[in-house]
């Protein structure tokens, strides 16, 4: 199911109190603790998890937005809820993982995605039959 793409001034999204766009000092330093955070699927999962049940706003703006890659954008969110570490530092961890941390990394992303769309699809009316069609109230 696709949602009607929402847009939120930049100024609301709570992304820009946790750094997501920001800068930092000693990278070499920030890349090492992105790549450890991205590293342990389980714990950046939680932080994803915690991403859409805490940035309703951001969600809405970039979550409905099928034209970015949203499983990189929960996790570029998620990093920055957790340690406030700038995407653009993120990006260029992911690039020191392995292919199974990456491999679970998406997957936990997906789950994330999939909880808000189910969650952000019932808040609209909609409810979700167990194959996912969408049917209205």
């Amino acid at each position: 199911m696709k949602f009607d793409r929402v847009y939120h001034s930049y100024w609301d999204w709570e992304e820009n109190n946790f750094n997501m766009w920001g800068a930092v000092e000693n990278k070499k330093k920030w890349i090492k603790k992105a790549i450890a955070f991205t590293g342990d699927h389980l714990k950046y999962g939680r932080f994803m998890m915690r991403v859409i049940n805490e940035w309703p706003i951001s969600c809405e703006n970039a979550l409905t937005d099928y034209n970015i890659n949203r499983k990189a954008w929960i996790g570029h969110a998620a990093v920055a809820l957790a340690i406030q570490c700038p995407e653009s530092i993120v990006r260029e961890a992911w690039g020191h993982l392995t292919d199974e941390q990456r491999f679970l990394a998406n997957k936990q992303a997906e789950r994330a995605i999939q909880a808000w769309e189910k969650h952000y699809g019932e808040s609209k009316g909609l409810c979700f039959n167990m194959e996912n069609e969408v049917l209205f109230d």
